[in-house]
């Protein structure tokens, strides 16, 4: 597999109650992270998606937590597209530490396109597929076999 490029990076703010008891980021927090990544992510790689229509639905999501982030860490989490399909496309996405650039935890999730109208899949428009190749810098349709 070749090595994925971050070319997307979003800064976070950590929040109190991001924060629980043992005075670290609770790991169900990082699920919101990695969301505000897609939502920003989708924004400006694919910015004319009529979202009252068209929709990226998740269906299936793993994080692997590699080291705690604490209420003092500087945050950002990192999205890129590392492969395309007819419907589908996966993600991988990492929360890193801003200014030792170590990883916290990484998280690899497969999103499906989505009719809201009809309530059900449907194929990525190749405006997406191109506007996403070209973003990563290069061809991520997965390769027919």
């Amino acid at each position: 597999m070749e090595e994925i490029k971050f070319r997307h990076t979003l800064p976070i703010q950590l929040r109190f109650n991001d924060v629980d008891k043992f005075g670290h980021v609770n790991n169900t927090v990082y699920f919101s992270f990695y969301d505000l990544g897609k939502t920003e992510y989708f924004a400006s790689v694919c910015p004319g998606v009529d979202w009252e229509k068209d929709g990226i639905v998740v269906v299936h999501i793993e994080a692997n937590f590699l080291t705690q982030i604490f209420a003092s860490d500087r945050i950002a989490v990192q999205t890129a597209v590392s492969e395309i399909g007819t419907k589908s496309f996966h993600l991988i996405q990492r929360v890193i530490d801003v200014e030792t650039e170590e990883v916290k935890c990484i998280c690899t999730s497969v999103m499906v396109a989505f009719d809201l109208d009809k309530h059900e899949s449907k194929p990525l428009p190749e405006e997406w597929i191109n506007a996403i190749c070209e973003y990563e810098g290069r061809d991520v349709r997965k390769k027919k076999a």
